[in-house]
């Protein structure tokens, strides 16, 4: 029942942050009754996408770490490079363990790249230049400090314990199988609050979440 309640609010999370985006920045084609070209392609198909890291494409004020009003402040040199849409890697909050891939709160802006308002500002300049904007929108893991996980590991009994993966080890100081980390090293890692191991496949500090049943 938890796994479901977690797949539910991370599905209406999803809507919000991607869907919702999509579809107010996608050109009216796309959004018409023509959805599709004479050739029966979607816009994507055949659409040319620029990947924007925000912390280092454009920097509007000058404090060393590129933002959302840089990436508005560009979008007519991407419009005249051909651009059709810009993907742009996490700018939710995070610790920045691995570059904002470890997110502590999917419902917001990270400050170091500005504010929702600065993000709606993007959108709608984005849909005059008729520019979509995808969102690298990560919930296989989230942040060891989103509150999610640590509600998870305050107890054995929490209502989020089982949106990720805990285990028992096999013994003192030996966790519970031998799999591997991408990043090297176990892929399990110890907490003490309940005695337990949780899973991560990336760093320890990216937790693993549990999204099937």
């Amino acid at each position: 029942m938890e796994v479901l309640r977690m797949n539910s609010i991370i599905s209406r999370t999803a809507r919000f942050l991607v869907c919702a985006c999509i579809a107010g920045l996608t050109a009216a084609a796309q959004t018409s009754s023509h959805a599709v070209d004479a050739a029966g392609q979607q816009w994507w198909q055949n659409a040319v996408f620029y990947e924007i890291y925000p912390r280092s494409f454009a920097d509007s004020n000058n404090d060393g770490v590129g933002d959302l009003k840089g990436i508005a402040s560009k979008l007519d040199y991407l419009k005249d490079l051909g651009v059709d849409a810009i993907w742009i890697s996490p700018c939710f909050p995070s610790p920045q363990v691995d570059f904002g891939y470890d997110v502590s709160d999917y419902e917001n802006i990270d400050p170091m790249y500005g504010t929702l308002a600065d993000f709606d500002l993007l959108a709608s300049e984005a849909k005059k230049h008729d520019i979509h904007i995808i969102l690298d929108f990560v919930v296989n893991h989230t942040s060891d400090q989103h509150q999610w996980f640590l509600d998870s590991k305050s107890s054995r009994t929490s209502a989020h314990r089982d949106w990720y993966i805990w285990r028992d080890g096999k013994g003192p100081d030996a966790p519970p199988n031998n799999w591997v980390s991408g990043f090297g090293g176990s892929a399990w890692k110890f907490d003490s609050t309940t005695n337990q191991y949780y899973y991560h496949y990336f760093y320890a500090r990216r937790s693993k979440m549990r999204c099937s049943t």
